[in-house]
């Protein structure tokens, strides 16, 4: 991973280049937080990973992800600025978006968004989505929180590669990995799938939720969700335009 990292013998003032800030969001074994640049005063978000608490299984996992955001520079991928490894802590240096997430975004919206917009804001995620494929790389955890809005670009872009896997033309891939509502029925049996075939399902959920305002397969409990996604059963409301249909 040498020619992916820049090596820093301590934590610190953030290797002397940043001081962090307020927390943005806070996971299992890391937290994002808001940090400026000590030199340009460039404000970015910062993934802060806590490897004393992740096993080799994981630290492989999330190595992954930062060789598969180094591939994937698009302009509607949030780009990896930087990434600068510690003996604890592993630190992603990301673009920072200023719009909030497309979920709380739809959320706004009871009934989705004007078909139109929806549009502008679905090509911008699947231009994103077609050049990973085009670079051999599967995000696998398409969904609405991982699309960051940039409000002053006039743009979203697609963020958090952490399931995402690299693969070869043909290749089959065997994971479990992403979240119910946005897997596809491949992934949720256990099976071996196509990489990019999964993304393109979940591309519809979420061209689904852009439109409807709500998951097409969003049950009362996770048993009955699965089902509703093996029979592929979901309702179409009656304001959705036949073109849209």
């Amino acid at each position: 991973m040498t020619d992916l990292v820049r090596k820093s013998s301590y934590d610190g003032k953030f290797a002397g280049l940043y001081d962090l800030e307020r927390t943005l969001g806070r996971g299992h074994f890391a937290i994002v937080k808001l940090a400026k640049h000590v030199f340009t005063g460039e404000k970015v978000a910062v993934k802060v990973i806590d490897k004393t608490k992740l096993d080799e299984v994981s630290l492989a996992h999330l190595f992954q992800e930062v060789r598969c955001m180094k591939l994937v520079q698009h302009p509607h991928v949030v780009r990896l600025y930087e990434v600068i490894d510690t003996q604890s802590k592993l630190y992603l240096i990301l673009e920072l978006g200023d719009g909030g997430d497309m979920y709380d975004y739809i959320m706004q919206h009871e009934n989705g968004l004007d078909e139109d917009l929806a549009s502008t804001y679905f090509q911008q995620i699947v231009q994103a989505i077609s050049y990973c494929h085009k670079m051999h790389v599967v995000h696998r955890d398409l969904k609405p929180e991982n699309v960051i809005f940039f409000k002053k670009q006039g743009v979203v872009k697609l963020t958090d590669f952490g399931f995402s896997n690299l693969y070869s033309p043909g290749q089959k891939l065997e994971t479990s990995c992403g979240s119910l509502a946005y897997s596809a029925p491949e992934i949720l049996l256990g099976d071996s799938y196509d990489a990019p075939a999964v993304d393109v399902w979940s591309l519809g959920v979420l061209l689904f939720m852009l439109v409807c305002g709500e998951p097409p397969f969003n049950e009362t409990n996770d048993s009955e969700t699965l089902t509703m996604i093996m029979d592929c059963k979901y309702h179409l409301p009656e304001h959705l335009s036949d073109e849209c249909k």
